[in-house]
């Protein structure tokens, strides 16, 4: 990860780092942490959004260090860092399919960023030099088309379109064969938001996920679930209705700069055990960054 990157990234967790380092500001100062100071760090995590379950874990841990010897303040930091760095490890790692196109789905809840993530993916692929287009499958929402052309338009990429309320399992039957034909490298495309609780909509998704397989094999090769930081666990109960719809290989925590609940990416880690691919940290088209656990960590407690 570039420096600028890992600045950015770490800068972007400020708000979590501050409601965890405040809560925690005598504990890492401790001459000896007993289990008043480890009440302390349990209150901090959940606060953090980092979920029971993983907040449990990351104590059990703690407590195990502890009583191998003394724990003060900066051993508590440190063996905190290394259970935060532990909960982020595994998972499964993306390749490149060597099928052209290579086919990106990114999906989520309305209001999420899934547009605005296109666009930089989108901009990211370009400048890696790869021949990209944006497909407009979601046909349902008003505007949304429009919204995807500005965002390619900024990207530098071309998009593959219908008229509003087509059928999106056609769109994406339509702009993968062009694609092919064309010898593209990279096709993203833009589904509709749909609530995790919305029956139809999810299955309309596995149908366009079941085109997407027969038109070039093995795609989608990436599902990337799209979840708003901001919401905290309520992006985990999303997440988990999306993976029974589509086989997510990872997810784009978006806003991670607006929330001091930035622990839930290590929560969404443990329950789907997907990777966290991207985080979002503004609106400029470079503001989606690769997610860095150690950058994400250092930035989570200093």
């Amino acid at each position: 990860m570039a420096f600028e990157s890992w600045k950015k990234l770490v800068r972007g967790l400020t708000r979590t780092r501050e409601g965890i380092t405040s809560t925690l500001r005598e504990a890492f100062g401790a001459s000896v942490v007993d289990e008043a100071a480890l009440e302390e760090l349990e209150t901090a995590l959940l606060a953090s959004d980092l979920g029971p379950a993983l907040t449990s874990q990351v104590l059990d841990a703690v407590r195990k260090e502890a009583r191998s010897g003394p724990l003060d303040g900066a051993g508590l930091k440190e063996s905190l860092r290394k259970a935060l760095r532990a909960a982020l490890d595994g998972g499964p790692t993306v390749t490149r399919s060597p099928e052209r196109p290579h086919v990106i789905f990114i999906v989520g809840v309305n209001g999420g960023g899934k547009t605005t993530t296109i666009g930089k993916l989108a901009a990211r692929e370009r400048a890696s030099g790869r021949r990209v287009a944006v497909v407009a499958a979601d046909t349902f929402r008003a505007a949304a088309i429009d919204q995807l052309e500005r965002w390619a338009e900024r990207a530098g990429v071309e998009v593959v379109r219908q008229r509003e309320g087509a059928d999106p399992s056609a769109v994406v039957f339509d702009a993968l064969q062009a694609a092919r034909s064309r010898g593209l490298d990279t096709v993203l495309v833009d589904t509709a938001g749909r609530l995790h609780t919305k029956t139809p909509l999810m299955a309309e998704l596995e149908k366009m996920v079941r085109i997407a397989s027969r038109e070039v094999p093995g795609s989608p090769h990436e599902v990337l679930l799209v979840i708003d930081a901001t919401t905290g666990q309520n992006g985990l109960v999303q997440a988990r209705e999306f993976t029974k719809a589509a086989r997510v290989t990872g997810v784009v925590l978006t806003k991670l700069d607006g929330t001091a609940k930035g622990g839930v990416a290590l929560s969404i880690r443990k329950e789907l055990g997907v990777p966290i691919r991207f985080v979002g940290m503004g609106e400029a088209v470079d503001d989606l960054l690769e997610f860095d656990p150690e950058a994400y960590v250092e930035g989570l407690i200093g």
